[in-house]
């Protein structure tokens, strides 16, 4: 279904249904994604990762996609965005 040259940022929470539900989505319309659950990582790579979020979204709630580079962002669970964005 996506384009596949199109680059997917997901960032989430391990333990948040909404997240899981996005990870789902993608998995199943076969878009490929790198993914980062901020309640897994610490320190330095934890740091890096928030500012790499703040640049695009004004407040920490996930689920978020990045895509291309902030060329589309997505925050929430919107499956009519991904469709709209990934196609």
């Amino acid at each position: 279904m996506a384009d596949q040259t199109r680059k997917v940022e997901f960032f989430g929470l391990s333990t948040c249904g909404w997240c899981r539900k996005t990870k789902e989505w993608l998995d199943e319309h076969r878009v490929r994604y790198d993914v980062c659950y901020m309640d897994q990582i610490s320190g330095d790579e934890r740091e890096a990762a928030k500012a790499r979020l703040m640049e695009f979204v004004p407040r920490m709630s996930f689920p978020v996609l990045i895509i291309d580079d902030g060329k589309e962002v997505i925050q929430g669970y919107k499956p009519e965005r991904f469709v709209e964005c990934l196609e």
